[in-house]
Protein backbone atom coordinates (compact mmCIF):
# COMPACT_ATOMS: atom_id res chain seq x y z
CA UNK A 1 0.00 0.00 0.00
CA UNK A 2 1.18 3.51 -0.94
CA UNK A 3 0.68 6.49 1.31
CA UNK A 4 -0.40 9.92 -0.53
CA UNK A 5 1.78 12.71 1.47
CA UNK A 6 -0.74 15.50 2.16
CA UNK A 7 2.36 17.08 3.99
CA UNK A 8 4.51 17.66 1.07
CA UNK A 9 2.02 18.41 -1.54
CA UNK A 10 0.26 20.98 1.17
CA UNK A 11 4.31 22.58 1.62
CA UNK A 12 4.17 23.38 -1.99
CA UNK A 13 1.01 25.04 -2.23
CA UNK A 14 1.87 26.84 0.95
CA UNK A 15 4.97 28.05 -0.54
CA UNK A 16 3.45 29.37 -3.62
CA UNK A 17 0.90 31.27 -1.33
CA UNK A 18 3.08 33.08 0.70
CA UNK A 19 5.38 34.09 -2.43
CA UNK A 20 2.08 35.51 -3.85
CA UNK A 21 1.48 36.86 -0.73
CA UNK A 22 5.02 38.79 -0.67
CA UNK A 23 4.68 39.82 -4.60
CA UNK A 24 1.50 41.38 -4.35
CA UNK A 25 2.54 42.61 -1.18
CA UNK A 26 -1.07 42.16 0.43
CA UNK A 27 -2.64 41.48 4.23
CA UNK A 28 -5.25 38.39 4.14
CA UNK A 29 -6.68 38.16 7.03
CA UNK A 30 -9.50 35.52 8.27
CA UNK A 31 -11.20 35.66 11.15
CA UNK A 32 -11.90 32.40 12.88
CA UNK A 33 -15.08 31.82 14.95
CA UNK A 34 -14.53 28.80 18.25
CA UNK A 35 -17.52 27.86 19.54
CA UNK A 36 -17.03 25.61 23.30
CA UNK A 37 -14.46 23.52 23.82
CA UNK A 38 -14.16 20.66 21.23
CA UNK A 39 -10.22 19.27 21.63
CA UNK A 40 -10.02 18.49 18.15
CA UNK A 41 -11.81 21.97 17.25
CA UNK A 42 -9.52 23.91 19.40
CA UNK A 43 -6.01 21.68 17.68
CA UNK A 44 -7.55 22.74 14.09
CA UNK A 45 -7.88 26.04 15.21
CA UNK A 46 -3.98 26.40 16.25
CA UNK A 47 -3.38 24.13 12.84
CA UNK A 48 -4.70 27.34 10.97
CA UNK A 49 -3.37 29.94 12.83
CA UNK A 50 0.20 28.30 12.40
CA UNK A 51 -0.47 27.99 9.13
CA UNK A 52 -1.58 31.24 8.49
CA UNK A 53 0.84 33.47 10.19
CA UNK A 54 3.85 30.99 8.29
CA UNK A 55 3.09 32.18 5.04
CA UNK A 56 1.55 35.90 5.77
CA UNK A 57 -1.82 35.22 6.51
CA UNK A 58 -3.47 37.21 9.86
CA UNK A 59 -5.77 35.63 12.07
CA UNK A 60 -8.02 36.96 14.09
CA UNK A 61 -9.94 34.45 16.74
CA UNK A 62 -13.21 34.66 18.45
CA UNK A 63 -13.32 32.24 21.08
CA UNK A 64 -17.10 32.32 22.20
CA UNK A 65 -18.30 29.57 25.10
CA UNK A 66 -20.28 26.69 24.25
CA UNK A 67 -23.06 28.52 26.30
CA UNK A 68 -23.27 31.37 23.92
CA UNK A 69 -26.47 31.94 21.92
CA UNK A 70 -27.20 32.32 18.67
CA UNK A 71 -28.15 35.78 17.93
CA UNK A 72 -24.78 36.69 19.75
CA UNK A 73 -22.76 34.37 17.03
CA UNK A 74 -24.97 35.72 14.38
CA UNK A 75 -24.56 39.07 15.33
CA UNK A 76 -20.62 38.56 15.63
CA UNK A 77 -20.46 37.32 11.65
CA UNK A 78 -22.70 40.49 10.91
CA UNK A 79 -19.99 42.66 12.24
CA UNK A 80 -17.22 40.46 10.22
CA UNK A 81 -19.26 40.71 7.17
CA UNK A 82 -18.98 44.57 7.48
CA UNK A 83 -15.02 44.49 8.31
CA UNK A 84 -13.24 45.29 5.39
CA UNK A 85 -10.32 44.36 6.54
CA UNK A 86 -11.42 41.10 6.81
CA UNK A 87 -11.32 38.67 3.76
CA UNK A 88 -12.44 35.24 5.13
CA UNK A 89 -15.27 34.27 8.13
CA UNK A 90 -14.58 30.45 9.42
CA UNK A 91 -17.28 29.39 11.51
CA UNK A 92 -14.67 25.92 13.20
CA UNK A 93 -17.42 23.06 13.19
CA UNK A 94 -18.91 21.45 15.02
CA UNK A 95 -21.09 23.39 16.78
CA UNK A 96 -22.41 22.76 20.66
CA UNK A 97 -25.94 21.14 20.85
CA UNK A 98 -28.47 23.14 20.47
CA UNK A 99 -27.21 26.11 17.51
CA UNK A 100 -28.14 25.43 14.36
CA UNK A 101 -25.10 25.18 11.92
CA UNK A 102 -27.26 25.83 8.57
CA UNK A 103 -28.97 29.16 10.05
CA UNK A 104 -25.40 30.06 11.04
CA UNK A 105 -23.48 29.57 8.83
CA UNK A 106 -26.11 30.84 6.21
CA UNK A 107 -24.90 34.47 7.90
CA UNK A 108 -21.58 34.45 6.50
CA UNK A 109 -21.85 36.69 3.30
CA UNK A 110 -20.76 34.23 -0.02
CA UNK A 111 -17.45 37.01 -0.50
CA UNK A 112 -16.36 35.44 2.53
CA UNK A 113 -17.37 31.85 2.34
CA UNK A 114 -13.86 30.97 2.20
CA UNK A 115 -14.82 27.40 3.58
CA UNK A 116 -17.26 27.17 0.70
CA UNK A 117 -20.39 26.14 3.00
CA UNK A 118 -23.23 27.93 1.14
CA UNK A 119 -24.54 26.49 -2.34
CA UNK A 120 -23.80 29.59 -3.98
CA UNK A 121 -20.35 30.67 -2.58
CA UNK A 122 -17.36 31.94 -4.66
CA UNK A 123 -15.13 29.12 -3.17
CA UNK A 124 -15.10 25.61 -3.67
CA UNK A 125 -15.01 23.52 -0.25
CA UNK A 126 -11.02 23.24 0.69
CA UNK A 127 -11.84 19.74 2.27
CA UNK A 128 -13.20 18.85 -1.43
CA UNK A 129 -10.63 20.31 -3.05
CA UNK A 130 -8.23 18.32 -0.87
CA UNK A 131 -9.86 15.17 -1.67
CA UNK A 132 -9.38 15.97 -5.59
CA UNK A 133 -5.66 16.68 -4.75
CA UNK A 134 -5.16 13.57 -2.91
CA UNK A 135 -6.68 11.35 -5.64
CA UNK A 136 -4.96 13.31 -8.11
CA UNK A 137 -1.77 12.72 -6.36
CA UNK A 138 -1.77 8.83 -7.14
CA UNK A 139 -1.37 9.53 -10.55
CA UNK A 140 -3.48 6.73 -11.49
CA UNK A 141 -5.75 6.59 -14.64
CA UNK A 142 -8.82 7.43 -13.19
CA UNK A 143 -11.38 6.78 -16.33
CA UNK A 144 -13.99 4.10 -15.40
CA UNK A 145 -13.48 4.31 -12.10
CA UNK A 146 -16.23 3.83 -9.88
CA UNK A 147 -16.03 6.76 -6.76
CA UNK A 148 -18.18 6.03 -3.90
CA UNK A 149 -18.20 8.07 -0.23
CA UNK A 150 -19.53 7.67 2.78
CA UNK A 151 -20.23 10.81 4.39
CA UNK A 152 -22.48 12.52 7.24
CA UNK A 153 -24.37 15.41 5.14
CA UNK A 154 -26.34 15.37 2.25
CA UNK A 155 -25.03 18.67 1.07
CA UNK A 156 -21.35 17.91 1.51
CA UNK A 157 -22.22 14.48 -0.41
CA UNK A 158 -24.27 16.48 -3.51
CA UNK A 159 -20.98 18.61 -3.69
CA UNK A 160 -18.78 15.75 -3.64
CA UNK A 161 -21.03 14.35 -6.72
CA UNK A 162 -20.70 17.43 -8.37
CA UNK A 163 -17.20 18.01 -7.92
CA UNK A 164 -15.94 14.29 -8.37
CA UNK A 165 -19.01 12.31 -9.68
CA UNK A 166 -19.53 10.49 -6.48
CA UNK A 167 -22.09 7.68 -5.72
CA UNK A 168 -22.66 8.92 -1.97
CA UNK A 169 -24.50 7.44 1.06
CA UNK A 170 -25.14 8.68 4.37
CA UNK A 171 -23.88 7.09 7.56
CA UNK A 172 -22.63 3.83 8.15
CA UNK A 173 -26.08 1.96 7.41
CA UNK A 174 -25.45 -1.64 6.33
CA UNK A 175 -26.41 -0.43 2.83
CA UNK A 176 -23.31 1.84 3.04
CA UNK A 177 -20.79 -1.15 3.76
CA UNK A 178 -22.50 -3.27 1.26
CA UNK A 179 -21.56 -0.67 -0.87
CA UNK A 180 -17.64 -0.36 -0.10
CA UNK A 181 -16.88 -3.35 -2.02
CA UNK A 182 -17.89 -1.69 -5.01
CA UNK A 183 -15.80 0.94 -4.57
CA UNK A 184 -12.79 1.69 -6.80
CA UNK A 185 -12.09 5.14 -4.68
CA UNK A 186 -13.49 5.01 -1.59
CA UNK A 187 -13.92 8.25 0.42
CA UNK A 188 -15.10 8.42 4.05
CA UNK A 189 -16.10 11.49 6.20
CA UNK A 190 -17.85 9.98 9.22
CA UNK A 191 -15.70 10.25 12.13
CA UNK A 192 -15.81 6.79 12.98
CA UNK A 193 -12.84 5.45 14.05
CA UNK A 194 -11.20 2.56 12.23
CA UNK A 195 -14.58 1.39 11.27
CA UNK A 196 -12.95 0.50 7.53
CA UNK A 197 -11.35 -3.22 7.25
CA UNK A 198 -10.04 -4.93 4.66
CA UNK A 199 -12.89 -7.56 4.40
CA UNK A 200 -14.83 -4.52 3.14
CA UNK A 201 -12.67 -3.54 0.40
CA UNK A 202 -11.93 -4.83 -3.06
CA UNK A 203 -8.33 -5.63 -4.02
CA UNK A 204 -6.44 -2.13 -5.59
CA UNK A 205 -8.93 0.02 -3.95
CA UNK A 206 -7.85 3.93 -3.68
CA UNK A 207 -8.58 4.75 0.15
CA UNK A 208 -9.05 8.75 1.01
CA UNK A 209 -9.84 9.00 4.58
CA UNK A 210 -11.68 12.11 5.67
CA UNK A 211 -12.86 11.07 9.00
CA UNK A 212 -11.05 12.53 11.86
CA UNK A 213 -11.12 11.24 15.62
CA UNK A 214 -9.39 12.28 18.66
CA UNK A 215 -9.75 8.86 21.29
CA UNK A 216 -6.82 9.29 24.09
CA UNK A 217 -5.08 12.19 22.72
CA UNK A 218 -4.43 10.50 19.15
CA UNK A 219 -5.71 11.25 15.71
CA UNK A 220 -8.03 8.46 13.84
CA UNK A 221 -9.19 8.00 11.20
CA UNK A 222 -12.46 6.22 9.29
CA UNK A 223 -9.73 3.55 7.84
CA UNK A 224 -8.00 0.92 10.00
CA UNK A 225 -4.69 1.39 8.32
CA UNK A 226 -2.76 -1.70 9.79
CA UNK A 227 -5.84 -3.77 8.52
CA UNK A 228 -6.04 -2.55 4.97
CA UNK A 229 -2.29 -2.44 4.11
CA UNK A 230 -2.42 -5.74 1.84
CA UNK A 231 -5.50 -5.01 -0.28
CA UNK A 232 -5.46 -1.59 -0.62
CA UNK A 233 -3.47 0.29 -3.53
CA UNK A 234 -3.26 3.60 -2.15
CA UNK A 235 -4.03 5.42 1.18
CA UNK A 236 -4.43 9.08 2.15
CA UNK A 237 -2.70 8.93 6.31
CA UNK A 238 -4.95 10.13 9.28
CA UNK A 239 -2.86 12.56 10.32
CA UNK A 240 -0.91 13.66 7.45
CA UNK A 241 -2.96 13.20 4.29
CA UNK A 242 -6.20 15.74 4.03
CA UNK A 243 -5.88 17.95 7.26
CA UNK A 244 -3.07 19.81 5.80
CA UNK A 245 -4.32 19.94 2.19
CA UNK A 246 -7.47 21.32 3.66
CA UNK A 247 -5.62 23.97 5.68
CA UNK A 248 -3.49 25.03 2.26
CA UNK A 249 -6.83 25.35 0.12
CA UNK A 250 -7.96 27.50 2.96
CA UNK A 251 -5.40 29.64 2.65
CA UNK A 252 -5.57 29.84 -1.35
CA UNK A 253 -9.37 30.74 -0.86
CA UNK A 254 -8.48 33.08 2.06
CA UNK A 255 -6.28 35.40 -0.75
CA UNK A 256 -8.59 34.55 -3.18
CA UNK A 257 -10.67 36.46 -1.35
CA UNK A 258 -8.67 39.45 -0.66
CA UNK A 259 -8.91 40.28 -4.81
CA UNK A 260 -12.37 40.33 -4.54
Amino acid sequence: MKIINGKKIAHRILEDLKKEIKKQKIKPRLAVILVGHNPASCLYVKIKEKVGQSIGIEIEKHFLSSKTKEWEIINIIDTLNNNNKINGILVQLPLPQGLSTDRIIKEISIKKDVDGFLSESRFESPFILAIYEAIKATGEDLKNKKIIALVNSDIFGKKLESKLGAKYVIGSSSLAFRMTKQADILITALGCPGIIKGDMIKKDVILIDGGISKIDDKIIGDIDAENVKDKAKWLSPVPGGLGPLTVAFLMKNVIEANKI
